[in-house]
């Protein structure tokens, strides 16, 4: 039965049987985890081979020895396997330490402060530095912002990405906007691939900004797929090249959910002038980084196709959890009107828009229920989505059984809210 349809008396008794199956979920003493996208033990587990890999052999292909200091820009076989996984040049790629998020924050800190290209391009000498964020979007984007004091603007997501008539309207209009956060493939949270079209789009934004504009493409997904009919990326350093804006993107990438989450490899794909600013700035926090990781990942993972069959192992434990989280959304509120979703082919999240005004009510519910959930707000800038209605669902770090219950209990938590919402408002 469709919410809008239902008469006064059978949304009473549907609150009534909602309140009672409720308390029921209360009982059961639930303590299940649905916040954040961590990958599973299973899953961690399909790279234990790393430990012990390099047998003693610690020198890279040019005969360096790794153990010491130095390499601050990455091992030559590091940068070789990552240019192809983003296709890029190796030249172009700069490998970090474990977290592309530390790549951000510093890439970021740099351009506000020691200046993109030189001190005179520095964002700080503006009076404000603004940022473009896609929402729903990644809050811990939103974090490095905030904290730098970079000021937010949300812009609207289609299912092809960013509503790029609003990006290209906003750059226009005002000088202080001096980048935009994009998560390209499988974004965080809809799961939505930006189409070729807004691709390149996006490479001619620089063109119509001015020279200090930067993409921070971070592209946490590119490999993550979950079906053979994936929709593939554009290459946007392609298209870049052709309209002349290659200084204009940070593209930014990691190991994390490839290998081990806490021990991966982090790098950054950019021009190479862009990299020797960044290469002349980390040299002040760092004699080099931790090269033997790289080189056991590099052994590991070998080339592109061995990595699509690694990712092929993750995908065969990940998709039933999210076949699970679908199948009890559809079977509970498919035609309800109290909700829709997205049905991801890759990355690692279901976004879930309620009826408007009800996201922080629906995780409150949740929460006393046993279950926890990302905080409602949080994919949007400062905290604020402004029709309090999309929640971020992580299927991927508990087991099947623990997804049925918590979507068991989310589900009616949903129904519980948007029927007494419904009667409120009768």
């Amino acid at each position: 039965m469709h919410l809008d349809q239902a008469t006064p008396e059978q949304l009473r008794k549907l609150e009534t049987a909602l309140a009672e199956e409720y308390q029921t979920i209360l009982q059961a003493g639930l303590n299940l985890d649905l916040t954040r996208g961590k990958p599973s033990g299973e899953q961690l587990d399909l790279s234990n081979a790393l430990d012990g890999i390099l047998q003693g052999k610690y020198q890279d292909t040019n005969g360096t020895d790794l153990r010491n200091y130095g390499g601050i820009d990455g091992i030559p076989e590091a940068k070789q396997l990552f240019s192809s996984m983003i296709g890029m040049k190796p030249e172009e790629v700069m490998i970090g330490g474990n977290s592309s998020l530390t790549l951000m924050y510093f890439t970021a800190q740099t351009c506000l402060h020691q200046g993109c290209s030189d001190a005179d391009s520095a964002w700080s000498k503006e009076s404000t530095t603004k940022f473009l964020a896609p929402v729903p979007g990644y809050d811990r984007h939103f974090s490095v912002c905030e904290h730098l004091g970079i000021e937010l603007i949300p812009v609207g997501m289609t299912e092809e990405g960013p509503d790029m008539d609003q990006v290209e309207a906003l750059v226009q209009q005002d000088a202080n906007i001096k980048g935009i956060w994009c998560v390209p493939r499988f974004s965080n949270p809809t799961g939505c691939v930006y189409s070729d079209e807004v691709v390149r789009r996006i490479a001619k934004l620089a063109n119509i900004a001015g020279s200090n504009f930067r993409v921070f493409w971070d592209n946490a997904y590119a490999v993550h797929v979950l079906e053979e009919n994936a929709p593939e990326l554009a290459n946007l350093m392609d298209y870049c090249r052709e309209e002349g804006t290659e200084h204009s993107i940070y593209h930014f990438g990691s190991t994390s959910k490839i290998t081990f989450a806490g021990a991966g490899v982090a790098f950054v794909g950019s021009s190479t002038g862009n990299l020797a600013v960044l290469k002349k700035h980390m040299g002040f926090t760092s004699i080099g980084p931790d090269k033997i990781n790289q080189l056991r990942h590099a052994r590991f993972l070998k080339d592109i196709d061995n990595l699509k069959q690694h990712m092929d192992e993750h995908a065969s434990i990940m998709k039933p959890r999210f076949e699970a989280v679908i199948q009890q959304l559809e079977a509970e509120l498919a035609d309800t009107g109290m909700g829709s979703w997205t049905n991801p082919k890759g990355g690692y999240f279901i976004s879930f828009d309620s009826r408007p005004g009800l996201a922080k009510s629906i995780i409150a519910l949740a929460a006393e229920a046993g279950v926890k959930l990302t905080p409602a707000g949080a994919t949007f800038p400062y905290g604020d989505d402004p029709e309090d209605k999309n929640i971020r669902l992580a299927p991927t770090y508990p087991s099947l059984d623990e997804i049925s219950k918590a979507m068991n209990v989310f589900t009616t938590c949903v129904k519980l809210a948007s029927v007494r919402q419904k009667l409120a408002n009768s």
